[in-house]
């Protein structure tokens, strides 16, 4: 059988195997069952569901056919790069590095930070666009981690806190 379309032969590969591994990850936890769900039961039905959807996107890449088999392109490292920086970038901002001494700056400053740095990742980049983004991603992650399900992270820096 010929592939017919490379980009969703691929990509259900990749889903398939994401899958795999979160339903892999999830047999380390109580699964239980529908009526008493475990910690695992939740990323094993998404690890299920991801890898049949993987499995329908690869046959589909495998029966449908395609003008000029939609072949994968060369990798978009500037996006890839800067995509990967904002999320470590986040990572540092919202917990720190106490090892080399930077602290934690808190939610806020972590979703500007990251916000900014993923907007690089664009062919065009409008800083008011992005301000306005941050802002709104700011409120938004206010207002549903910490009103609604009131989890205990840090939301600012020590400076500004005390």
């Amino acid at each position: 059988m010929r592939i017919k379309s490379q980009k969703d032969f691929f990509s259900g590969l990749m889903f398939m195997a994401m899958g795999i591994a979160f339903a892999w990850g999830a047999t380390t936890y109580t699964i239980g069952e529908g009526a008493r769900m475990g910690p695992g039961y939740f990323p094993l039905m998404l690890g299920i569901l991801l890898t049949a959807l993987g499995g329908f996107i690869v046959f589909e890449s495998l029966v449908v056919e395609t003008e000029d088999g939609e072949p994968v392109g060369a990798w978009a490292w500037k996006p890839l790069g800067f995509i990967i920086g904002a999320n470590l970038l986040f990572g540092i901002l919202l917990g720190g590095l106490p090892s080399i001494g930077v602290p934690a700056m808190g939610l806020i400053i972590a979703i500007y930070g990251l916000t900014f740095v993923a907007a690089l990742a664009g062919d065009e980049f409008n800083w008011k666009e992005v301000v306005i983004l941050a802002t709104v991603l700011a409120i938004g992650s206010y207002l549903a981690f910490i009103v609604l399900l009131k989890l205990q992270f840090q939301v600012w820096p020590t400076f500004i806190t005390g």
